[in-house]
């Protein structure tokens, strides 16, 4: 039996991120999870400025010099580039295993029980005040308190490889192909992250290149640096994300498609909300900020998968990107959180005006 203020089930980046803001506010914390670190996930590696940002809110330092920089986003497809830098900061690409082992050494600065290779198979072996489930899209703590109720379940699948050469832009780059889109992502000065996202689970990384001819010709006779590893990915949204004492965070509360990219700037920003409700004795504004923390990158999900799953309005939103930079640049300042929603919508109807010219 464990006693505690803050038990927290899962020791991935959600879970460690609940258990420093936590820390932050005085409280003691024991995290547990049945694995030994660094934990990996198939990913994109790319932390946002404003991920970077929320990490800090909670007190997440970042070394300085620790991973990649890339200072905007670049959209490539259907014969169009278009690019856009940040409106503020930078964005770091970061290995998976490397980020994870960085949150275990700061939660555990920040005084936090650390309890690896310790699976929790039932909630009446803890005793806590409160109980955060943090362990991933499957879930068992949401299922043991019937919060697996779905509002929305879409699906598609991830995979990831590293390939061991130097950058050829400081841009993020994500190139648009048909059902699929793949992610570049400078990790270190000598290797790249390449992600692919897609639809049907039938097909691999290096086979999806094929339709990716200048991506292709950048990694030709580079050799690779890691195993691929996939998942899957996709939107998720819960009726509801607390019950009693319980609160679920990071990706067993839901998630956006991994399109978007802010998959731990969720986390990070949901850590902080957890984090003044449970210090509020009161749950249930938890509940209400992670409907609110959600909204931004959900809206920028459906966007991007309009792209996705309708190739005339892809080729017709690349197209007029590339005409009007300006349209790119206000569409990433909305995903990196520099713009509020009424602007954001109003970016989106500029977008749709200039699809139609």
């Amino acid at each position: 039996m464990f006693y505690t203020d803050v038990f927290v089930i899962g020791g991935g980046p959600a879970g460690l991120a609940a258990a420093i803001a936590a820390r932050a506010r005085g409280m003691r914390v024991v995290v547990v999870d049945g694995s030994r670190p660094p934990i990996d996930k198939a990913c994109g590696e790319g932390l946002m400025p404003d991920s970077i940002a929320a990490a800090a809110r909670i007190g997440i330092k970042l070394p300085r010099g620790a991973g990649q920089r890339f200072r905007g986003v670049r959209f490539l497809g259907d014969g169009h580039s278009v690019c856009s830098e940040f409106p503020d900061g930078f964005g770091l690409g970061f290995r998976r295993t490397a980020l994870h082992s960085e949150l275990v050494a700061q939660a555990e600065r920040a005084g936090v029980d650390m309890r690896w290779s310790t699976p929790v198979t039932a909630l009446d072996q803890v005793s806590a005040r409160w109980i955060v489930g943090a362990d991933g899209a499957s879930s068992l703590v949401r299922r043991w308190t019937g919060l697996d109720s779905f509002a929305r379940n879409s699906r598609r699948f991830a995979y990831r490889l590293h390939f061991r050469r130097a950058p050829w832009t400081d841009y993020m780059e994500i190139y648009w192909g048909e059902a699929r889109q793949m992610y570049v992502t400078p990790v270190a000065q000598d290797e790249v992250c390449v992600a692919l996202i897609e639809r049907t689970p039938d097909v691999r990384l290096e086979q999806a290149l094929a339709g990716f001819p200048t991506l292709a010709e950048h990694l030709r006779g580079i050799d690779t640096s890691s195993g691929e590893r996939g998942s899957v990915t996709g939107t998720a949204r819960l009726r509801h994300v607390v019950r009693g004492n319980v609160a679920l965070i990071g990706d067993a509360s839901g998630s956006v498609d991994a399109i978007t990219g802010e998959g731990l700037c969720q986390a990070f920003r949901q850590a902080a909300a957890l984090a003044d409700a449970m210090v509020e004795n009161d749950l249930s504004h938890y509940e209400m900020m992670h409907r609110r923390i959600a909204f931004r990158p959900t809206f920028m999900a459906d966007m991007m998968l309009t792209m996705d799953r309708w190739p005339a309005i892809r080729r017709r939103a690349l197209r007029a990107m590339a005409y009007s930079p300006e349209t790119f640049s206000k569409m990433l300042a909305g995903h990196v959180g520099a713009l509020s929603p009424a602007q954001m919508l109003q970016s989106s109807v500029a977008l749709g005006w200039q699809m139609i010219r």
